[in-house]
C-alpha cells in the first residue's frame, strides 16, 4: 500500500515538473509549490506568469477518463487565485493523452456538491497548452 502511494505521488510530481518546463520553454516563469495539498493554507500546484498574466493551477494525472475534485479543493484554488490576483486553471493529463486545461470555474458540479471533469468534455471545450497560455 505504501509503495502505491509513493508511485502515485511521484507521478504527480513528474507531471507538475513537466508543466513547469513547458511554461519556461514558452517564456513564462513558473514554479511548483512543494507541499501543495498538504499545507493548512490554500496553495495551488503551480504558479506561472508571463509578466502580465498570472495563473494558479491544480494539476492532475489520471488513469481513468474522469477526475473528481472536492469542493474544498476548488474553493481553496479560487480563494488563492483571488488573493494572488490571478486566474485559476485546472490541468489534467488523462492516461495516454495530451494535457488539457480548463478554467476552474468551468468544472462541472456533481450531485454531491463536488466537481468533475472528463476526457470527452476536455476534448470538446478544454484547451491544449498553447491555447491555454494564449487565452489567459
Amino acid at each position: 500500500m505504501i509503495r502505491r502511494n509513493i508511485n502515485k505521488k511521484a507521478k504527480g510530481t513528474d507531471a507538475e515538473r513537466e508543466l513547469v518546463k513547458m511554461f519556461w520553454d514558452n517564456n513564462w516563469a513558473c514554479v511548483r509549490v512543494a507541499g501543495s495539498g498538504s499545507s493548512k493554507y490554500p496553495s495551488p500546484d503551480i504558479l506561472a506568469s508571463d509578466g502580465n498574466k498570472k495563473i494558479v493551477m491544480e494539476v492532475k494525472t489520471v488513469a481513468d477518463v474522469k477526475k473528481y475534485f472536492s469542493r474544498q479543493q476548488v474553493d481553496e484554488l479560487l480563494f488563492f487565485a483571488g488573493k494572488f490576483c490571478s486566474q485559476a486553471w485546472i490541468g489534467v493529463k488523462f492516461k495516454e493523452s495530451q494535457w488539457y486545461f480548463i478554467p476552474a470555474l468551468e468544472l462541472e458540479k456533481t450531485s454531491a456538491d463536488n466537481y468533475k471533469i472528463d476526457l470527452i468534455k476536455m476534448k470538446k471545450s478544454g484547451f491544449n497548452f498553447d491555447e491555454m497560455i494564449t487565452m489567459c
